[in-house]
Parts: structure tokens; C-alpha cells; sequence
């Protein structure tokens, strides 16, 4: 069995780093984002300053969790709805 390839650096551009850096908070800033995507809170930071490449598998890693972050909100928006019901300002 061939081991697999670690997916390639991505180019060092400024703004995939910010980027990848405003994912992060909102995820909750990165020691939420570090449980999210269970990577040492040090590695992201490093990501984030420039220090260590990000990778297209860290990015795709990042976008899963940022989907089950949107779910697990939906689900909890729609339980606050239906808890307050009919009531005035109700969401």
C-alpha cells in the first residue's frame, strides 16, 4: 500500500492568511478553532503569523468545520424558535 502524499504548500499570499486567520474567529477565536479542528493552538498561530505554510488540506480541514459549525447554529437557532414559540419578539 503507498503511503499518502501530503497535499502541496499553497502559495504565500497575504490574504488567504488573513483569511484563514477570520475563519478562525469566527469558529471563536483559535483556542475554539483548535478543538474544532483538533490542531495545537501554537501550529495555528503559526499558520496564521506566516511561520508554517498553509495547505490546501488545512483549508479544506477549516471549511468542514466551519459547515458543522453552521449546522450545530442552525440547529440551535431553530430550538430557541420553537421554544419562544408564538410569544412577542419571538424570533
Amino acid at each position: 500500500m503507498e503511503a499518502s502524499t501530503p497535499a502541496p504548500d499553497l502559495p504565500d499570499y497575504p490574504h488567504l492568511r488573513d483569511h484563514f486567520a477570520w475563519c478562525l474567529q469566527v469558529m471563536g477565536g483559535v483556542t475554539a478553532a483548535s478543538r474544532r479542528l483538533d490542531i495545537d493552538e501554537r501550529a495555528l498561530r503559526r499558520f496564521v503569523s506566516g511561520e508554517r505554510p498553509l495547505s490546501a488540506n488545512l483549508l479544506a480541514d477549516t471549511a468542514t468545520a466551519l459547515r458543522r459549525l453552521i449546522a450545530d447554529a442552525t440547529a440551535a437557532e431553530a430550538d430557541l424558535a420553537a421554544a419562544l414559540g408564538d410569544q412577542p419578539g419571538a424570533i
